[in-house]
């Protein structure tokens, strides 16, 4: 008779203690950043009178403890989801389907009806504050869908907006995807277990986006662009990152200091040939759309664009937020002269690194715009803090598209 051996199964290894506390370590990490968001959103119920504000607050705050909740038992994707519905897309539902929204949407989209109608996005004599236009040209045209009356409530500028910043993180995802350029720092994100798609909701879904993607959306498109041109330029497209950098300056002069470290980067990766093309097609590109305007309304260019942001309009700014710039202007005309001097020297110290120590790859040309930009707006005579939003998406988008799998 023959017998028969049945091996016993093979105990299933339970994971390593480091494996388990990396996961406890970093459900912690992030239920802390959604405790730390809901603070922030929750801080509008106090501190501002605005609707909006109020509104995305209430419902934002809410959906971040539900994240920090969740997160706490290690189910980063489902706080992530929680996060983007009530802090993104509940409040932006509301808010679009009542009008409500801060007074930058309704200049995008009365900009580009004055566009259609008198040629111009700018009103030639501004009686009050919600007459100023103070965008370039190329902002406008997020207002068009509504100008035209096409898509009812879903024709308002913050859904284009909105749009326009997923298609350009997408272009941007595809273009640095396992590029070696990407590549800054040591480490490989892909073996943290967490997905890029996890991680990207999880910065839309913060108050860095969700604040201005459902109140304002200005910024939003320009956010987008910037996080584009460093993408193509990195991977040796100059012609695709001139276009992209000509786009970006017809919309704010804010998106200048992109250009240079663009321009260096290409120049150091690609030489000089590379650079001047790009400098080429940006300059014509932006040039084709804004001198029209500057030649045919110079007055209402110059005082809606570029006095009266910086605070020399003859109606004040409402961009006062409690910066360096803005409280060094606030103790008059030596304060104001200070601010200017140390926005200049910072602009001379930053173009110095660019020449010596030119971006090679994707986080180092991030980091150097960050840098850049956040220099300017906290020293600017007339800021507010959710310019901020720029140079932190920048940040943490280019190292997550940089690095993390799909």
């Amino acid at each position: 008779m023959s017998s028969v051996i049945v091996e016993a199964p093979a105990p299933v290894a339970a994971p390593p203690v480091a494996a388990r506390r990396t996961r406890s370590e970093r459900s912690a990490v992030w239920a802390a950043g959604w405790l730390v968001a809901a603070g922030w959103a929750g801080s509008f119920l106090v501190i501002s009178d605005q609707v909006t504000h109020r509104t995305w607050g209430a419902t934002a705050a809410v959906a971040y403890l539900a994240a920090a909740g969740v997160a706490a038992f290690g189910r980063l994707r489902l706080s992530v989801i929680l996060a983007l519905v009530g802090a993104v897309a509940l409040p932006l539902t509301w808010l679009v389907l009542t009008g409500q929204a801060q007074a930058e949407v309704r200049v995008m989209e009365r900009s580009m009806a004055l566009l259609l109608h008198t040629g111009s996005p700018y009103v030639a004599r501004p009686a009050g504050l919600n007459d100023y236009n103070p965008y370039l040209p190329g902002q406008s045209l997020f207002g068009l869908p509504h100008a035209l009356g096409v898509f009812g409530p879903l024709g308002d500028a913050r859904l284009c907006c909105a749009a326009f910043l997923a298609l350009c993180l997408a272009v941007g995802r595809r273009v640095l995807r396992g590029s070696p350029l990407g590549f800054g720092f040591g480490g490989d994100y892909g073996r943290s277990g967490i997905s890029y798609g996890t991680a990207v909701g999880a910065l839309v879904a913060s108050p860095f986006l969700a604040l201005p993607l459902c109140v304002s959306g200005v910024d939003i498109p320009l956010i987008g662009v910037c996080c584009l041109a460093p993408a193509l330029a990195l991977r040796g497209r100059p012609v695709a990152a001139g276009l992209v950098l000509a786009f970006a300056c017809t919309l704010k002069w804010t998106a200048w200091p992109v250009v240079p470290v663009v321009l260096a980067a290409l120049f150091a990766l690609y030489g000089r040939r590379a650079a001047l093309r790009c400098a080429a097609v940006t300059v014509a590109g932006a040039g084709a759309v804004v001198l029209p305007f500057a030649l045919s309304a110079p007055k209402a260019l110059v005082d809606q664009v570029f006095l009266f942001p910086t605070g020399h309009g003859a109606v004040a700014t409402p961009a006062k937020s409690p910066l360096p710039g803005v409280l060094l202007a606030g103790l008059g005309a030596g304060g104001t002269a200070l601010a200017l001097g140390l926005l200049a020297l910072s602009a001379v110290l930053l173009a110095v690194s660019l020449v010596r120590r030119p971006p090679r790859n994707a986080v180092a040309c991030a980091d150097r715009l960050a840098l850049g930009l956040a220099l300017a707006f906290a020293l600017a005579p007339a800021s507010r803090w959710g310019y901020f939003a720029l140079p932190a998406v920048l940040l943490f988008w280019t190292r997550l598209a940089s690095r993390l799998q799909d």
